[in-house]
């Protein structure tokens, strides 16, 4: 199988690379975004193998036919990012959905630490010898309410972590899992009594803009929030008009509903074009990361791992137990 890869960065190959071979398979790394102006250069190989913000729309979907491309392999959990309806019955998909859900969890928490405790702001003043401790004051997470709004995999891996700290938990999801010792409620109860809210669900219709003007109006003052999953989850207006309102005790955001074109990628030496973008950086109680919660050597592994089997089942002809589907309407 000919694979080629796009959005590649030099840690992608650590893993790829070898295992490519491992498995006998050809793969060319390009290091551009997989969209309509570089589709022609997926033209010759079986596969493409992309990334979260890369995109495949209907259009691209039949080029890709066309080309006899016959899968589209993604090194995520999400598929937002794909016109699933218009690949049915021309291209496969295959996703990597489970790789290190406590990479992405420990992430979560490490932002909340971080924006409550304001750790990065007491590194940058002890690098000065400034040893003033105003301006530095959290609270504690020991009996505050967590509400976990996704109880996928990496929901639960949050869940054990938040009950490491002693906190009580509440979940939201609407495929509630039976088996999951935690206390389900409506996301409106959620919203309301929750000391900490925490995003680990999927982008769908039903989820984009999941907290909006509605939703922080009914949140608790001081409220802290972290986003490690998908960024449009977020109504980005409506975040900062809320931190200007002073509702959130701290925010972390490792993800961004505009974030293409701009994650992943150094723009240090550009003007920020991004204005949003540009002023959440303003706000004191606010950390942004560039989608970083998965990145851990155990992660990075899995997904290669992962996504190589999958190519592999479907050339072999072997169940692909990772396939999405127009059926698929959550993640694991």
């Amino acid at each position: 199988m000919k694979i080629a890869f796009f959005s590649t960065k030099p840690y992608d190959k650590i893993w790829f690379e070898p295992m490519g071979k491992e498995y006998g398979f050809t793969i060319h790394f390009y290091e551009v975004p997989f969209q309509e102006e570089t589709i022609s250069l997926a033209r010759g190989f079986d596969a493409v193998c992309i990334f979260v913000n890369d995109y495949v729309n209907a259009r691209m979907i039949q080029q890709l036919y066309e080309m006899e491309v016959r899968a589209i392999l993604l090194r995520s959990a999400g598929f937002n990012h794909v016109d699933v309806k218009a690949a049915e019955d021309k291209i496969t998909i295959l996703r990597v959905p489970s790789y290190s859900p406590e990479a992405v969890a420990e992430f979560a928490m490490g932002m909340i630490l971080t924006v409550n405790r304001y750790t990065h702001k007491a590194y940058n003043r002890t690098r000065e010898f400034n040893m003033s401790l105003n301006g530095l004051m959290g609270v504690d997470l020991y009996q505050k309410t967590a509400g976990i709004v996704g109880t996928g995999k990496i929901g639960q891996a949050m869940i054990r972590i938040c009950r490491g700290f002693g906190m009580q938990v509440l979940a939201y999801d609407p495929y509630p899992n039976k088996e999951l010792d935690v206390e389900y409620v409506s996301l409106e109860q959620l919203m309301a009594e929750a000391d900490l809210i925490s995003l680990h669900c999927p982008l769908t219709s039903e989820t984009k803009h999941i907290v909006n003007r509605s939703t922080i109006d009914h949140m608790k003052q001081g409220v802290y929030l972290v986003n490690t999953s998908r960024g449009a989850l977020i109504d980005t207006d409506a975040l900062i008009d809320g931190l200007v309102a002073g509702k959130f005790g701290g925010v972390g955001l490792d993800v961004y509903e505009e974030e293409e074109g701009i994650f992943y990628e150094d723009k240090s030496g550009e003007i920020m074009k991004d204005e949003n973008l540009a002023r959440l950086m303003t706000f004191p109680n606010v950390l942004i990361t560039s989608h970083m919660g998965f990145f851990t050597k155990e992660a990075m592994q899995a997904i290669a791992r992962v996504t190589l089997d999958n190519a592999y089942a479907l050339e072999n002809g072997l169940p692909l137990v990772n396939k999405v589907g127009t059926e698929v309407v959550c993640l694991s």
